[in-house]
């Protein structure tokens, strides 16, 4: 068996579970047919924050384990790690940007940004994920990044979706959350 570290296992928890705490409060910050400023808004985009933060020391900590033996994984697992961790920054640019007016209004995240900025991190945490499924032995099983892939999806979807995406997310992360990895020869 392969121990999982808990920079890796302790990211996956608590990111799936504040992305699933920020998805219900917009769903209650939504109840008024609006979505903007006031406590469940604000405390909403706090644990969204957080959760990206967690989620930038998951897509390291994933590097970290990711088997990188040749250059040529070596590269891949960099790249996927760069993508990653730029896509972070961008979703936390915008999150500071809800959560600070003036900060949204001084320094915009530029529309291209806005665009390619989630679809790279969502690349770059499902390709170390898969990399982890992919090697001998198996780290992960193959259902966990689909299931990663396929709570990103039904948020991009639609953004009412956020608590089943985080539920999705967190049963595709599980596996890492054992002190000991998945591993199968």
């Amino acid at each position: 068996m392969i121990t999982t570290p808990p920079h890796v296992r302790i990211p996956a928890v608590l990111a799936s579970a504040l992305l699933f705490l920020y998805g219900v409060l917009r769903l209650v910050d939504g109840l008024d047919g609006d979505h903007g400023p006031g406590p469940a808004w604000n405390l909403g985009h706090a644990f969204f924050l957080v959760a990206f933060v967690a989620l930038g020391i998951l897509t390291i900590g994933l590097r970290q384990v990711a088997p990188a033996v040749t250059v040529r994984t070596r590269l891949l697992a960099n790249l996927a790690t760069v993508a990653g961790l730029f896509g972070v920054a961008c979703f936390l640019w915008v999150i500071l940007g809800d959560l600070f007016a003036g900060l949204r209004d001084a320094a915009p995240l530029p529309d291209p940004l806005e665009m390619i900025g989630p679809i790279l991190f969502q690349l770059g945490i499902l390709t170390l994920l898969t990399m982890l499924v992919t090697t001998r032995p198996r780290r992960l099983p193959a259902w966990s990044p689909v299931l990663v892939f396929t709570g990103f999806l039904s948020i991009g979807v639609n953004l009412d979706l956020l608590p089943v995406g985080a539920l999705l997310i967190l049963a595709g992360l599980a596996p890492l959350t054992r002190t000991r990895a998945y591993a199968l020869r």
